[in-house]
């Protein structure tokens, strides 16, 4: 078992911490959403359901932690040179997420789940995951406000759209999206 600490006011264990967040992801991936359990998460991780417990209430708020963490890493793009390149990336960053990455599995799941649990969907309205993702980029690529929620929706509802509908990832063009976003923006007159 990993070393605990006690809840007195102390820190929780990084160690246990991230031993819980790889275990949730783990467990998702080789069992499913629906079989996995608060027991089988202190189990894999090597620590106690108590401990588990006095972190986490649910298995969505430990899946939902580690979603959070590992897209803030995975949907963070470098400049790429223009307002193109920037949208590109973050597009084609956002297809690995929601189809490779364990993190957007997890994100997959708790999304399905939110659609008959209020408890989970309440827990994904209180953090913009994908949403603040695209309004970091816009912001950085274009000097779109950040706030701009609408203008996050429309970057990454086709591909969430696709996504989470079930078609072939392999047929989606980031770039192509990417450029069709651009002229929303800034339609170009008839002609």
């Amino acid at each position: 078992m990993i070393e605990e600490r006690g809840r007195g006011g102390r820190p929780r264990s990084e160690r246990a911490r991230a031993a819980v967040l790889h275990a949730v992801d783990d467990l998702l991936v080789e069992v499913g959403y629906a079989a996995m359990t608060m027991k089988n998460i202190a189990e894999r991780a090597g620590v106690s359901r108590q401990t588990v417990y006095r972190w986490w209430s649910t298995k969505a708020e430990i899946l939902f932690e580690a979603s959070v963490l590992d897209a803030r890493e995975e949907l963070s793009v470098e400049p790429a040179g223009s307002p193109l390149d920037d949208l590109t990336a973050y597009l084609d960053a956002l297809v690995r997420f929601l189809t490779r990455s364990p993190a957007g599995a997890a994100y997959r799941a708790l999304i399905g789940e939110a659609q008959h649990d209020p408890a989970v969907a309440d827990l994904l309205a209180s953090r913009d995951v994908l949403g603040d993702s695209a309004r970091d980029v816009l912001g950085r690529a274009l000097g779109e406000d950040p706030a701009d929620e609408r203008a996050a929706a429309l970057l990454v509802g086709p591909t969430f759209f696709w996504i989470m509908s079930g078609r072939d990832r392999t047929r989606l063009a980031p770039r192509e999206l990417a450029r069709s976003f651009l002229d929303g923006l800034h339609p170009r007159p008839p002609g």
